[in-house]
């Protein structure tokens, strides 16, 4: 079975356009990684300052990989300064 992840990125007032670019970069590649069955991102239509990523994965040693590549790294310090709090990522667990 596959494992669901949600992570939700928040950027600060005025800093959305900065966070997204460091996020946008970060799809393809991620894509591509081993293990990755899916990841999209996407944006909140409630809260513009608020970016959601709905991820699939083979199992948990791919999400621990995906979390140490250089590309998540860079988008991480790219928007580092630009977060209004660290990411949550919420790896899901089916109760039904």
């Amino acid at each position: 079975m596959a494992l669901q992840v949600v992570a939700v990125i928040t950027a600060k007032p005025g800093s959305e356009e900065i966070v997204q670019g460091a996020l946008r970069d970060l799809v393809g590649a991620t894509r591509q990684e081993e293990g990755c069955l899916s990841y999209e991102l996407n944006r909140s239509a409630a809260d513009g300052a608020v970016f959601v990523t709905v991820e699939q994965w083979r199992e948990q040693a791919d999400l621990d990989a995906h979390l140490q590549t250089p590309h998540l790294q860079k988008a991480l310090e790219v928007a580092g300064e630009h977060l209004a709090v660290p990411p949550a990522i919420h790896p899901l667990m089916p109760v039904a």
